[in-house]
Order: C-alpha cells, then sequence, then structure tokens
C-alpha cells in the first residue's frame, strides 16, 4: 500500500468503498441472502465508480488498482487460499475428515462437542497463524459432526469462528500479529503477553456459554454403536499442526500437509496421482470467490487511498482525541473502519498502522497493548463481516443450512472479545501509559 502521507483528505474519495458496501449489502437485504450477488461483482462495481470518479488517467487507475491487487499482503493471503483449499479437498477425498468426526464423536462427549470445536479451533489458528486455514480444515468436520449427531449446525459454526479468531488474534506467526507488532515496533512475545490477558477471559466466559448450551444435547447413537475410524488418515492434520508449532512457515506447512495428504491417498488407494492433481485443482476453485475478493479488494482500497479516502478517515479520527483513553479507542475506531471497509484484517493494520503508533507515541501509550488493540479490533469486525472471508468460507461450506445471523448470533466469544476490551479501555486508561 502506497503511504497516505502528503495526500489531501477527501470524503468523495470514500465513495467507491460505500458503493461496494452497500451494493453487497443493499442487495442481500433486497433478496433476504446476502450471497445473491457474488462480493466479487460488488467489488467491481465500487471499482467501476472509482474509475469515473477520480481524476487521474486511465493508465494511472489502471497502475494504481494492479499495485493494490499486487500487494504482497494481498498475494500471500491468496496463495494461503489456495494451498488451503488444495489441502482441505485432498484430506476431504481421502476420508480424513471422516476420520476426525468418527474419532470425535467416539472420544469427545457430545455435551462437549460445541466447546471441544471452540478449544479446536483456536489451537489450530494458533498452531497455523490463520483463521482461514483453520476454518478450511475444520469446517467440512463440523459440518459432519451436525449430520451424524443431534447438534446444532449454527452453534458449531459459531464456535469454530470463535475459535478460529481467537487463534489467529493470539498466534505470534499471524499476519495481523506481525503487522501490529512491525507498525508499533514491539517485540511479539509482549504483544502476545498483553494479548493474553484481553482474550482469555472473554474466551472462558465463551467455554462457560458453549457448556451451557450443550448440556441437552444427548447421542443419537446407541449404547453399541461402534465408530469406524483410521487413525492414520488423521495423518496430515497432525503433520499441519505439529509443523506449526514448531514455527515452520504456514506455505511449507500447508504445502507438506497437501502433499501428506496426497501420499496418505495413494497409499489407501483413494485415488490416482494423476487424479489427486484433479482432486487439488477443485480445492483451487471452491476458494475462487474469495481468491478474487481478497485480490479486488486489495485493488479498490489502492484507488481510495491514492486519492486521499483514507487519509479523510485518519484526520477525522485523529480530532476526536483528547487524552488516553480517547486515543485508544481512536485507534479502535481507525481500524475498524478501514476494516469495515475493505475487509481484510491485515491490509487494515498495515494502512492503520503508521498513524497507530503516531498517536501511541503522542499520547504515551503501552508499544504491547496498543498493538494488541489494533489487531484485537481488525480481528472482531473481520470475523463479523457478512462479506469477510471466515464468514463466507463458513457458509459456503454449510451449503445453506444456516445463515449470516444464525452464525452470528452464536459466534459469542467475538461479542465477548469486544465487550470486554472496551472495559479493558475504559477501566484501565489512567495505567495504561
Amino acid at each position: 500500500m502506497e503511504s497516505t502521507k502528503n495526500k489531501t483528505p477527501k470524503f468523495s474519495a470514500l465513495i467507491p468503498l460505500f458503493v461496494f458496501v452497500f451494493t453487497f449489502l443493499g442487495v442481500g437485504i433486497y433478496q433476504n441472502d446476502f450471497y445473491a450477488l457474488p462480493a466479487p461483482i460488488a467489488v467491481i462495481v465500487g471499482i467501476v465508480v472509482a474509475f469515473i470518479l477520480f481524476k487521474q488517467s486511465i493508465s494511472d487507475k489502471i497502475d494504481t488498482l494492479l499495485k493494490g491487487c499486487g500487494d504482497d499482503k494481498i498475494l500471500t493471503m491468496c496463495l494461503i487460499y489456495l494451498l488451503a483449499g488444495a489441502f482441505a479437498a485432498i484430506t476431504n477425498e481421502t476420508g480424513s475428515v471422516d476420520a476426525i468426526v468418527n474419532l470425535g464423536l467416539d472420544l469427545i462427549p457430545i455435551q462437549y462437542i460445541y466447546v471441544g470445536i471452540f478449544i479446536i479451533a483456536g489451537f489450530l489458528s494458533v498452531s497455523t497463524g490463520t483463521s482461514v486455514g483453520a476454518i478450511v480444515a475444520l469446517a467440512p468436520i463440523v459440518v459432519g459432526f451436525a449430520e451424524e449427531s443431534n447438534a446444532e449446525l449454527a452453534i458449531l459454526c459459531g464456535a469454530l469462528l470463535g475459535g478460529s479468531m481467537f487463534g489467529d488474534n493470539l498466534s505470534v506467526i499471524s499476519d495481523t500479529t506481525i503487522a501490529a507488532t512491525q507498525s508499533l515496533g514491539c517485540k511479539m512475545s509482549d504483544k502476545f503477553k498483553q494479548n493474553i490477558k484481553i482474550a482469555v477471559p472473554a474466551a472462558i466466559f465463551t467455554i462457560a456459554i458453549l457448556i451451557f448450551q450443550g448440556l441437552g444435547l444427548e447421542s443419537v447413537a446407541s449404547e453399541n454403536t461402534v465408530y469406524n475410524y483410521d487413525i492414520g488418515k488423521i495423518l496430515p492434520y497432525v503433520l499441519v499442526i505439529v509443523l506449526s508449532i514448531v514455527g515452520v512457515n504456514v506455505f511449507v506447512t500447508l504445502l507438506l500437509g497437501a502433499i501428506a495428504a496426497v501420499v496418505l491417498g495413494l497409499v489407501y488407494q483413494d485415488f490416482t496421482l494423476i487424479e489427486s492433481g484433479k482432486i487439488a485443482y477443485t480445492g483451487f476453485t471452491n476458494m475462487t470467490e474469495i481468491f478474487l475478493l481478497s485480490l479486488l479488494t486489495g485493488g479498490l482500497a489502492a484507488l481510495v487511498e491514492r486519492n486521499g479516502g483514507i487519509e479523510f478517515i485518519l484526520v477525522n479520527i485523529r480530532k476526536l482525541i483528547k487524552n488516553k483513553k480517547s486515543a485508544q479507542f481512536g485507534i479502535a475506531t481507525l481500524v475498524s473502519t478501514i476494516n469495515m471497509a475493505i475487509a481484510n484484517n491485515t491490509v487494515s493494520i498495515i494502512i492503520a498502522g503508521p498513524i497507530a503508533k503516531t498517536i501511541n507515541d503522542e499520547y504515551h501509550l503501552d508499544n504491547k497493548k496498543t498493538a494488541s488493540i489494533l489487531d484485537i479490533f481488525a480481528c472482531i469486525f473481520q470475523g463479523l463481516l457478512p462479506y469477510g472471508a471466515q464468514v463466507l468460507m463458513i457458509l459456503s461450506f454449510s451449503k445453506g443450512k444456516i445463515d449470516y445471523l444464525d452464525l452470528v448470533s452464536n459466534t459469542w466469544y467475538l461479542v465477548l472479545l469486544f465487550i470486554y476490551t472496551l472495559l479493558f479501555i475504559g477501566l484501565r486508561a489512567k495505567n495504561y501509559a
């Protein structure tokens, strides 16, 4: 992303973003289906408006668009989508998903299935550094649990979304953590320790709620039911978790996970080597909508930024800052607003980072606490956006069995994290320096 320095703040530069958001949400509300219009098409409408509205030459606007689409953070995320999609498709074909579902049904008491999904999702997301990867890996498993038990899919998916965002927010290898700590100039370990103080209380309350919601569940299987699964089938998932824990790059982790799944499929004769390539490509195509959404949103954000839209947001938020408490709320509002506009928490932190650092230094705030707040609010709003990648993925895997409102109304963690973080800022502002 280009620097926002020396750009004239212009509210009019935000119009293409508003067009994108209102086109997507407007059609969704009118059709009573948030995905009646594919999100990438709504982004293209915003890009067309930007080309009409902004004053540069066509070639300059195309150049800005392409630079935004080609931002390294955007491309990194897109490649993660592809690898995660291939991993999910191959492990599904080998029966790894079914093996984990049956293993879970066999080992986890049905009353604790909701909290089990939350904890597993959090663990996997912390390990891989990506909520998207955790969702891709676990969403088919969650759907399988719902089909094979009387657990509610909406609660399972809410637990999956909350757990994935919990892990992503805390992971030291997450792009958001890297962006936040680099922007504020603090150590990842320091930010992690600070983040725990805010995230863990919300997670504990979430666990309590999920345990309570699961108390009434009863197994639909008879006492003599035997769940068939081959432990060997879950090895690709174990490999991904182990590699992540030891700090292997997420690209290498997902690639080796996919290769391991292919080898597993060949050993078990689930498919041939040629067929594995076709399956992997199917996994790629399953990520098409999210891939295009991230790519095009990066381009639209670059156009808006170049014409002073982001600077307009920054300038006006700074006008509201009067003291330490309002400085923290200003940083939270800043990253949340940008994230709602571009639906990308990593890019939102990158854009908001420089101004957050300036505010942090001007009001003598604690770098690690500011980095945590920056990351947390980007996490919260990314997880709640109806056009965010995480929500889109879960609803895609659910195949219409739940809608956006079903999902969000059961994502307790993000709601509790939002409330607790506001209380943290409000009650501890005097000691924040």
